[in-house]
């Protein structure tokens, strides 16, 4: 089995003065517990280390863990983010507020963890038998999107997916997403990721969302 590894960290708050704004519709929950789900060459735990990379320039405080071994490329994995308006003193997660998975095996061994009052976000070309769920749901073809607006056939698409879970649920701000983004990209697919990310930021969340119930 898989286990937390130490390679995760705990950063506090960076910057003084107003925070940049959030929007979504965890945008006002001073703590927040954050899964990503899926096979590690679909790149959750870069998704993990960047969300918690522009938590920390939104003034917040992080801890973000991870899973390696079986769980990560043969299997699933995932990776963790706590994101607070204090000090954090725990640093696993004991439940999700948002929970994003991107292959089957993932969204039925994750969603136990989370909350009724939690967001379930899924790539349906990997999830397509999504598990039930009363809260908001949101089904989104990233893979497709990613081609569609940088014109390539990979399906490296963890910018985009960002993009489109800050605009949904608010847990970081546009702004601080985008410093993290282009601080771990080359310069050579610089411009490919801001479309991406661009794309995913823009998301019109209405037209994916599932109505509160996927079976």
């Amino acid at each position: 089995m898989s286990e937390i590894t130490p390679s995760g960290f705990t950063q506090p708050a960076i910057g003084t003065g107003p925070a940049p704004a959030r929007a979504g519709l965890l945008a006002e929950r001073d703590f927040l517990e954050v899964r990503f789900g899926g096979t590690g060459e679909q790149g959750v735990i870069l998704m993990g280390v960047v969300l918690a990379m522009a938590a920390t320039l939104d003034h917040r405080y992080v801890a973000q863990t991870q899973t390696y071994g079986l769980g990560e490329r043969e299997g699933y994995g995932h990776s963790d983010v706590i994101i607070s308006d204090y000090p954090i003193d725990y640093p696993e997660i004991e439940g999700a507020d948002l929970l994003l998975v991107l292959c089957q095996d993932a969204a039925e061994g994750y969603l136990d963890l989370l909350r009724p009052s939690g967001i379930l976000i899924y790539g349906p070309d990997d999830v397509v038998a999504p598990p039930s769920f009363k809260g908001p749901t949101f089904g989104i073809p990233f893979n497709r999107l990613y081609s569609e607006v940088t014109g390539q056939l990979e399906t490296a698409s963890e910018v985009l997916t960002l993009g489109a879970v800050a605009a949904i649920t608010g847990v970081v701000s546009p702004v601080s997403l985008r410093k993290a983004v282009l601080s771990t990209v080359g310069a050579g697919v610089k411009g490919v990721n801001e479309k991406a990310l661009a794309r995913g930021l823009g998301l019109d969340s209405a037209e994916w969302r599932k109505d509160g119930t996927c079976s």
